[in-house]
């Protein structure tokens, strides 16, 4: 590569047009692959945005729940058990549920994700709710999710402007009285947080001793791990005690193997790289296959395959980067106007950056080495 003459180089650029087609089918491939991996990682993003909000060192769940999505209820009993170990100072029920949103302009009805907790016990580390905790107290009075999707209507517009929100929640009238930020999810175009008796005016067929998440609260000093062993030996098993990292990781795993949306963009990502290594084994194989008669007179000089090879993996390096950079620059793009309309978390960083580099190179290599056999089998004799 950092030879005087730069032979890889230099057969490259002389077609100009096939080098142009080569970048922009590399950075097509680059642009596949960073559009399902931003997607993968906003879907682990966005759906563990309430796990990592919740304050608590342990959580208790039932053993049934699948995810935040679908979470299944269990005796709150079990939660304050929990307060018989010592090291434990305090537990927090936490209800989840999704209900019938109806637009207070459009009239139409979009279901959203609710909240419910005890106001003596807040349950999450958001800002907006522990600051209106006080105007929660009255029935029906709810904390909106100003991140929320439009399809709900202008609330926190308004909300902003002091002005009164009246709208219907699970066909009650509900009264919107503060704004918290949270944001959508790929299970939730929004969310909502309320007391634990306005939640179970809402949601008429639940009974308030039925939870769907416990969080435990340790005393300073102890470690999770060893708490959680000791709760789960005292416990029965219809409960289920995650650390506050294991939960999250719970959540991930659901939409990483439970969910095809997970297959899906994994899937994406393969083809993106298929594609990229035809496109440029197509373009390499025609670099070998006109620049025969020159390979085939250096062979019978002396070279060996070795250089060759050489000269064909640096034509593989050169490709893969000059089409990883507009690759990278549109992605970017893509990801600002995703992020805009979509309102998840689509951000790039630098250990994706340097994957899907990673990729390409790998690709434009893999690419190289097919290409090359063409030559490897050539005999000088049979050329001329």
């Amino acid at each position: 590569m950092f030879s005087k003459t730069p032979l890889a180089w230099l057969q490259l650029s002389r077609e100009k047009v096939r080098l142009a087609v080569a970048m922009t089918g590399i950075a097509f491939s680059n642009i596949v692959m960073f559009m399902q991996l931003g997607f993968e990682g906003a879907l682990y993003d966005s759906n563990v945005r309430v796990h990592s909000s919740l304050k608590g060192d342990l959580i208790m769940i039932s053993p049934r729940s699948e995810s935040l999505a679908y979470m299944r209820q269990f005796s709150w009993r079990r939660l304050y058990q929990s307060l018989s170990v010592r090291e434990v100072e305090s537990v927090s029920p936490l209800y989840v549920g999704f209900a019938d949103w109806k637009n207070p302009e459009e009239k139409n009805y979009r279901a959203i994700l609710v909240f419910g907790f005890q106001l003596n016990k807040p349950v999450f580390n958001l800002i907006g709710v522990n600051q209106n905790l006080n105007k929660l107290k009255k029935y029906n009075n709810i904390l909106f999710d100003r991140t929320a999707r439009t399809e709900y209507g202008p609330i926190a517009q308004k909300v902003e402007k002091d002005k009164v929100v009246v709208s219907e929640l699970s066909d009650l009238r509900v009264k919107t009285v503060g704004l918290f930020t949270l944001g959508p999810s790929f299970a939730a175009d929004g969310n909502v947080v309320t007391s634990e008796e306005s939640f179970l005016r809402l949601f008429k067929t639940r009974n308030q001793g039925e939870i769907d998440i416990g969080i435990i609260t340790l005393k300073p000093g102890f470690a999770s791990e060893e708490v959680l062993k000791k709760l789960a030996a005292k416990l029965p098993e219809d409960v289920r005690l995650l650390t506050y990292e294991e939960f999250i990781e719970f959540e991930k795993e659901y939409w990483r193997t439970s969910s095809p949306i997970g297959f899906i963009f994994a899937l994406g990502t393969t083809m993106g790289f298929i594609v990229g290594t035809a496109i440029v084994y197509q373009i390499l194989y025609a670099e070998v296959s006109e620049h025969l008669p020159e390979y085939a007179a250096l062979k019978a000089i002396g070279y060996s395959d070795r250089y060759f090879l050489g000269i064909i993996f640096q034509q593989a390096l050169i490709l893969a980067i000059l089409g990883y950079i507009p690759g990278l620059g549109i992605s970017l793009g893509l990801y600002q106007l995703t992020r805009s309309a979509t309102l998840l978390p689509m951000t790039m960083n630098i250990a994706r950056g340097i994957f899907v580099l990673f990729l390409s190179i790998f690709m434009c290599f893999i690419s190289g080495a097919i290409a090359i056999n063409k030559l490897r089998e050539a005999d000088p004799a049979d050329i001329f």
